[in-house]
């Protein structure tokens, strides 16, 4: 099969942290990194080739424009415009009214594009809705169910005091305050759960809080990043076909 071609649009935190995930893992075969700002998309490209010199892997990035991404099979976005979110409760909406013009913009760009398109920019339903509409393309997926996914069967395991392996589970519907717990399909080690879910969705609607804090002490964009760098490569798996990404 030949190597998947990915573009990512966005070279701040998050789309730093994804693209290197994607690099370490030599997937894809090319990786083409977009930005609104040139400058930058060339920086992060340059880092990003000494990574997989040094970790030997066979990926080959460069940089380049929003044109440029109609050759891919693939874009990741994670475009993040400059702003200030103070919302303290279902803080992924807070980015809503700044990151949906951009978005809006991007996908004029790339209407009639023919390849998948990842969105990890919050609020990521709505962003995913948004690109999806106004770029008329066919396979648009947000990363949020994966990655509340991920975090409700860690939590339970915690609360359960078994390996997160041992849990099997799944919270779909809107990323954020909204997602709905599968409770009624979720095993703990075989069997039923046995611990109260509110309990779980509670610390579930408290996880982004948690991370943004984390985000504010190291004077970087209040956002999760190494967890929808896992999401994406998990979410990625089945539309490109490659289990190994």
């Amino acid at each position: 099969m030949t190597a998947a071609v990915v573009g990512i649009v966005g070279a701040g935190a998050v789309g730093q942290t994804l693209a290197a995930g994607l690099v370490a893992a030599a997937l894809p075969g090319r990786l083409l990194v977009a930005s609104r700002q040139l400058d930058q998309a060339r920086a992060l490209a340059a880092d990003l080739q000494d990574l997989a010199h040094a970790a030997r892997s066979r990926t080959q990035v460069e940089a380049g424009g929003v044109g440029d991404l109609h050759g891919c099979d693939a874009v990741v976005i994670a475009l993040r415009t400059a702003f200030e979110n103070t919302a303290e409760h279902d803080i992924r909406r807070g980015g809503a009214a700044a990151n949906a013009p951009a978005l809006g913009d991007l996908a004029q760009s790339l209407r009639g594009f023919g390849g998948i398109v990842l969105v990890v920019t919050n609020p990521v339903d709505l962003m995913a809705r948004r690109f999806a509409e106004v770029s008329g393309c066919a396979r648009v997926f947000g990363i949020g169910s994966n990655l509340d996914s991920a975090r409700y069967r860690l939590l339970l395991a915690g609360r359960a005091g078994v390996d997160p392996e041992l849990v099997h589970g799944h919270v779909i519907g809107e990323h954020g305050d909204r997602a709905v717990i599968c409770a009624s399909t979720t095993t703990v080690n075989g069997g039923p759960v046995s611990i109260s879910v509110r309990t779980i969705v509670h610390e579930l609607q408290q996880r982004p809080a948690l991370i943004a804090v984390t985000g504010r002490a190291a004077a970087l964009a209040p956002a999760g990043r190494h967890g929808p760098r896992a999401a994406l490569s998990a979410s990625a798996r089945a539309p490109l076909g490659c289990g190994c990404m």
